[in-house]
């Protein structure tokens, strides 16, 4: 698919790393690899950034002189997106809901939230959707009569402008693959990630829910791999090659279980490898309890998410003890 008709922006370092995981493998009785998009430069690096090339190329194209996205408290794509328009010299506008059922100290004021403002975005937090829809409003009200042009990006960046940042890591991952065969493992929240890699990618993609069921997950990946498969000029793919699964969603977003945390320690304990308690450490519970050994190997998509370990803190420390 050729992506270089859509406009651009380079925000990451790519290829990311492709990297063996040896004492993980033989600890799960199963070829392991690691597709590093935790270190790919900006930010602290993670996921998003793949999107944002896109997102906000697709901003710089428009004129927008500020960018206005949404999140939770603890979100990877606010920071993410903070740190990309702190690069570009773009206003930043962060609207945040407290979605998660969590409060104190830690999760408050500290992981993804100290980011934000130091990579200069406007952070406004809002108690619930009211609220949130409020302050969306009074912002774009507020640019508007100040002359200035908002680009407002959706929850995680995931759109059909979004996506193309993972059509464009499959390809990167085939290359790196160079043949052989393989699966990947990806988490899904709010489904770009995944709708690009169902793009991109004709082997197998297991998802791992971390935010929604099964069903409402399906549903999410396929308005989104339609949306863009419209937006490429081509026709969508059937989706066959697709497993989802919610078995290691446990309560829902941003609720680490018991799983969770042990497989941050294994991942620590043996690669010295951090994954996060929202995303990749849904993603890596899932890993864990599969039926061992599977046809391998197993590209463990590493989509980031480190500050937000901090988010959990006294939690997290007793939890990896």
């Amino acid at each position: 698919m050729k992506l270089d008709r859509f406009p651009r922006v380079r925000l990451g370092t790519w290829p990311t790393p492709l990297e063996e995981a040896p004492r993980l493998s033989d600890a799960l009785g199963t070829t392991v690899l690691l597709k590093r998009d935790d270190v790919n430069g900006l930010g602290v690096g993670g996921n998003k950034l793949r999107k944002l090339e896109f997102l906000l190329g697709r901003a710089l194209a428009d004129g927008a002189d500020t960018v206005l996205t949404f999140g939770a408290l603890q979100t990877n794509h606010g920071r993410q997106t903070a740190a990309a328009c702190a690069k570009l010299g773009l206003r930043c506008e962060l609207v945040l809901t407290a979605k998660v059922p969590r409060d104190g100290e830690a999760y408050e004021r500290s992981g993804n939230i100290i980011l934000d403002h130091l990579f200069g975005a406007n952070v406004h937090r809002c108690a619930d959707e009211v609220e949130t829809g409020a302050t969306y409003d009074r912002l774009v009200a507020e640019a508007a009569a100040e002359g200035r042009k908002v680009a407002t990006l959706p929850v995680g960046g995931s759109d059909a402008i979004g996506l193309l940042g993972y059509v464009a890591a499959a390809a990167e991952i085939r290359e790196q693959l160079d043949g052989r065969h393989a699966r990947i493992l990806v988490p899904q929240g709010s489904g770009g990630t995944a709708a690009g890699l169902a793009l991109g990618w004709a082997g197998r993609l297991d998802i791992a829910c971390v935010g929604h069921s099964a069903a409402e997950s399906g549903e999410t990946l396929s308005t989104l791999v339609d949306a863009g498969a419209r937006h490429l000029g081509i026709e969508p793919p059937a989706l066959d090659h697709v497993r989802i699964t919610d078995r290691t969603l446990g309560p829902g977003y941003g609720v680490p279980t018991d799983e969770v945390w042990e497989a941050l320690r294994l991942f620590g304990r043996t690669e010295g490898v951090v994954l996060d308690p929202v995303y990749t450490g849904k993603a890596a519970a899932a890993l864990l309890a599969e039926p061992r050994p599977e046809e391998g190997p197993v590209v463990f998509w590493h989509t980031g998410g480190l500050p937000g370990v901090f988010g959990y803190g006294p939690e997290a420390l007793t939890a990896v003890s």
